[in-house]
């Protein structure tokens, strides 16, 4: 880490020093920039928190194998997965000042940078349909939330897939909101997730993603929500008694760049940047169909008690949460923002 911001720095004086050298110069800072990239290899930084075994790190494989064929070389990616430049707050962080090219995080951990993005991460919005969200993300709309994004100096590229988030407690077993209350929650550092959780009367924690297993196994929270994916790979269901499968929200992950290097580029890199982002998602999504009914039986085999919650029991929680949902993204441009939302999901399920 004090090597890459040591380079950067170096980087960034270098800059200083042409540009105090060349005054009088009438090119704008932006073509000097994309002509820069004519002609040469451009090295791409991208930097996510999942393990080699994950769809999101699927994903990225196929990103940087798509760009670097599709460039003949040209476009070279440098893969930093689960989490070797910092925490997720902190590889934001990095994605924000330009010491990270390119960075995919949860959308939670992107609200405090950028609060309009938190509607992903509204409780019982999406349909339970996967193919169904993808169809609502993948749209004009799903454009009208990654535009946002660029009010925290970030280009918003794509959304990936985590799936959806399961519900996992040490000795209780879920079956509606009141079933919560008392209940130490660990939640991401979102409001929103906190408002969620105080909602159905839990106590939401915030905890850093790495201290997590440690956190369910001595006590310090009662439980916690994430995907199969995450359950799975980091063993929580080791350190759990109960498994909810809930579908009440999505991991959804932002793939996204700094906004002032993704302009730097050339017309065509970006046109690569941006196919490559569509192989990387697909090629995400493929792989979590494929593992998550694997990892779902594996957790089953554990002996952990693996609950699905009743039609009748999801409607408990929908009653609860979709008031919510203009309460906790309640500004004018927030309101018309998923009132789209909300029209697109319509018509996608009809």
């Amino acid at each position: 880490m004090n090597i890459k911001r040591a380079l950067v720095f170096a980087a960034m004086l270098t800059v200083l020093v042409l540009a105090a050298c060349g005054g009088g110069n009438d090119a704008s800072d932006k073509d000097e920039e994309k002509a820069a990239t004519d002609g040469e290899v451009i090295s791409i930084t991208l930097s996510h928190n999942q393990p080699l075994e994950s769809p999101e790190h699927a994903g990225a494989a196929a990103f940087k194998e798509h760009i670097e064929e599709a460039s003949e070389g040209k476009v070279e990616v440098e893969l930093f997965p689960a989490s070797q430049l910092g925490s997720l707050r902190e590889q934001i962080e990095q994605t924000q000042v330009g010491e990270i090219d390119i960075t995919m995080q949860p959308s939670a951990f992107v609200t405090p940078f950028v609060d309009d993005v938190k509607v992903v991460d509204l409780p019982y919005l999406w349909p339970a349909d996967a193919e169904q969200m993808y169809a609502v993300l993948d749209s004009e709309v799903g454009d009208d939330i990654l535009a946002t994004l660029e009010q925290g100096g970030f280009k918003g590229l794509g959304f990936w897939p985590g799936g959806y988030k399961l519900f996992t407690t040490g000795d209780k077993e879920i079956h509606g909101p009141d079933d919560f209350k008392g209940l130490k929650m660990r939640v991401m550092s979102s409001p929103l997730l906190e408002g969620q959780y105080k909602l159905w009367g839990a106590n939401p924690t915030m905890i850093e993603y790495a201290e997590v297993y440690n956190s369910l196994q001595q006590g310090v929270v009662d439980g916690q929500e994430n995907p199969l994916q995450s359950i799975y790979l980091n063993n929580y269901h080791e350190v759990q008694d109960y498994v909810i499968e809930s579908y009440h929200g999505t991991m959804t992950y932002l793939f996204m760049a700094n906004k002032g290097w993704y302009e730097g580029l050339s017309e065509e890199v970006q046109g690569l940047v941006q196919e490559a982002e569509k192989a990387g998602k697909e090629a995400a999504r493929k792989a979590l169909v494929e593992t998550e009914d694997e990892f779902r039986q594996n957790i089953i085999d554990s002996g952990v008690n693996y609950y699905k919650l009743t039609e009748e029991e999801i409607e408990q929680f929908k009653e609860v949460s979709v008031p919510f949902h203009e309460e906790a993204y309640g500004e004018p441009e927030q309101l018309e923002l998923l009132q789209k939302i909300k029209d697109k999901i319509e018509e996608v399920a009809n």
